[in-house]
């Protein structure tokens, strides 16, 4: 075992045993609690890296169908209400915003807008729209869809939704009007550094939508229940079949408004099947059978996966740490849990003792097989721009933790091994995860076992993720819970979760005002940075308000795993990283002829 290992201690291995996980010590895995220290030799090297400033694109082929694998159904199609990823993924590809990002250079490029110009400092934005395009029932896109999305929808004071909060700066929303059919401006109330990054917020279309939005009918909008053809975008692919439980499937969209360098329409790929697994074992069972074109590689998966890769004619991909990490998530909303809770819940030193239980590196080599870093702040070392070593760590120290409680006044005072408030409520809560998730549910356990270690007892639940969902955003019905947001490029993505305002702000959403100190001190960098024009200076806005949200603990963020990707030699032009795929829409089957 090299100098670089991490030595296996009595008490990882006891939880092995006790929660079944599976510790392959190879060298594939071992170094890699520590990637940035690991060994530099070949056999160290952990799937195949991409480099996208290389990337070659061949001229693609019609037809094929790719299969891919979800979790879970949707929970709704109607994109300006999703809160979770079971949504999102279901119809993202149905509609497209002014701008996406192109991940060569994380800078926003146009989508449905072609270009654009600012006048009076930044206070006035003309975007020009990209002419023909049409929406999936032939009708063309204009600057009528733009001014009704935003002004109709997304600002929409009877419609709550994410967009609007990522937009608000100062109380305040831009003015979004008509300028000719081609040709729309945003006249914003101050400076707004991030808005070409909020403008890939998908348009919808007004001929279908308005009718919805007139009747207030518009939250019961594109449900799941909805025939596919009804459902109307400008993307590269259209919904015609959802079978709840079994698949959703996908089939170009033959007018999309995109050609690659040799004049030919995109996308290439015919039909998309997006089969509906909840256990990640099926998964892995289909694809090794050849019946997935992708598969999100665990770290117990590794070895086998990598021993197989070219019998099985695929590639394993390195798309280094993952941008998020799961996290545990205590309810400090008022009325929705016991008063005795709510005391215990809002006390940072509680939430620093349960941190410090947190066995990060133990978790790394139990669940994520070695692949993986410990992660105590909102950003990962993916996000190179905003990671800070210097961010408040709480590293694993039961002794320590024990030590935190004692000081808020809980103690065992019956003998019953339980710790006790002074009122006498037994320190005790409910932790939820989503049960589709293998990690979190080993995680969940993990943690249950080192809490009673210290006189915390824990009632472990896995849900449906639906329903998981529903308690989290909805009715508010639990105590603590563990799963993970997705990462956005520019942080003022992230504003619905960290501006206490915010419908994420999982541990106490929409406040009216901010209930803490630390809260409106968050708020106030947010605010700033996103009126702030000077780069360097918006970055060092970001990194202090991620520095207070780390030192206060309100989500108790755990593991950035490493994300690999195996993914069929037959798909070809695919070119994966951590923020999504480069060019998705050049992507084709090899072997199939045009049509």
């Amino acid at each position: 075992m090299s100098n670089n290992s991490f030595m296996v201690d009595r008490r990882t291995l006891l939880k092995l045993l006790l929660f079944g996980g599976a510790l392959s010590l190879t060298p594939f895995t071992v170094p890699l609690l520590y990637p940035e220290s690991r060994a530099k030799k070949k056999h160290f090297e952990i799937g195949k890296r991409v480099d996208i400033e290389k990337a070659k694109f061949l001229p693609g082929v019609y037809g094929g169908t790719l299969y891919t694998a979800t979790s879970s159904d949707p929970k709704t199609f109607n994109l300006v209400l999703a809160n979770e990823t079971s949504s999102t993924e279901a119809v993202g590809e149905l509609f497209e915003g002014l701008t996406d990002v192109d991940l060569k250079t994380l800078k926003p490029r146009g989508a449905l807008s072609k270009s654009w110009e600012f006048r009076e400092g930044g206070l006035r934005w003309i975007f020009h729209l990209r002419e023909n395009v049409f929406w999936f029932d032939g009708k063309p896109f204009t600057a009528d869809d733009v001014v009704f999305t935003f002004n109709r929808i997304y600002f929409n004071p009877k419609i709550p939704n994410s967009t609007k909060d990522s937009f608000m700066v100062r109380g305040e929303l831009p003015k979004v009007r008509k300028i000719d059919p081609m040709t729309v401006e945003f006249i914003l109330p101050v400076p707004f550094a991030p808005l070409l990054y909020s403008l890939s917020a998908p348009i919808f279309p007004k001929h279908v939508v308005e009718e919805a939005v007139k009747r207030g009918k518009f939250m019961e909008f594109w449900t799941v229940s909805t025939p596919p053809e009804k459902l109307i975008g400008t993307g590269p692919y259209k919904l015609v079949k959802y079978l709840p439980g079994q698949y959703l499937i996908y089939e170009r969209n033959r007018k999309y408004w995109k050609f690659d360098r040799w004049g030919k329409r995109l996308p290439y790929i015919e039909k998309k099947v997006k089969v509906i697994l909840p256990d990640q074992n099926t998964q892995l069972l289909r694809f090794k059978a050849g019946e997935l074109d992708f598969y999100g590689v665990r770290g117990d998966d590794y070895p086998e996966l990598k021993k197989g890769e070219e019998k099985g004619d695929y590639t394993i991909y390195n798309l280094g740490p993952s941008l998020t990490a799961d996290f545990i998530c205590f309810n400090q909303k008022r009325g929705a849990i016991p008063d005795w809770k709510l005391k215990l819940f809002r006390n940072r030193l509680f939430r620093w003792a349960i941190s410090h239980s947190v066995d990060r590196k133990g978790i790394i080599l139990t669940v994520y097989n070695g692949l993986g870093y410990p992660v105590y702040a909102p950003v990962t070392p993916a996000n190179k721009l905003y990671w800070d070593p210097n961010y408040p760590k709480f590293p694993y120290n039961l002794k320590r933790a024990k030590q935190l409680l004692e000081a808020i006044g809980l103690k065992d005072r019956n003998g019953d091994g339980w710790l006790e408030t002074p009122e006498g409520h037994r320190v005790e809560f409910n932790l939820l995860t989503n049960s589709n998730n293998p990690a979190r549910v080993q995680i969940g356990a993990i943690l249950k076992y080192d809490l009673k270690r210290i006189g915390v007892k824990v009632n472990f639940q896995p849900l449906d993720f639906n329903n998981l969902v529903e308690k989290l955003l909805h009715t508010h019905d639990f105590d603590a819970v563990i799963i993970g947001l997705t990462g956005s490029i520019d942080p003022n993505g992230g504003k619905n979760v960290w501006m206490s305002s915010g419908q994420l702000h999982m541990w106490n959403p929409n406040q009216k005002k901010p209930e803490t100190e630390w809260e409106a001190e968050v708020d106030r960098l947010f605010e700033e940075a996103a009126t702030t024009l000077d780069f360097k200076r918006r970055v060092e806005l970001y990194k202090k308000a991620y520095y207070i949200i780390a030192y206060q603990q309100p989500l108790i963020y755990i593991a950035a795993p490493l994300v690999l990707e195996a993914a069929r030699n037959r798909v070809k032009n695919y070119y994966p990283t951590v923020w999504g795929t480069y060019k998705p829409e050049k992507m084709f089957i090899s072997g199939e002829r045009t049509s």
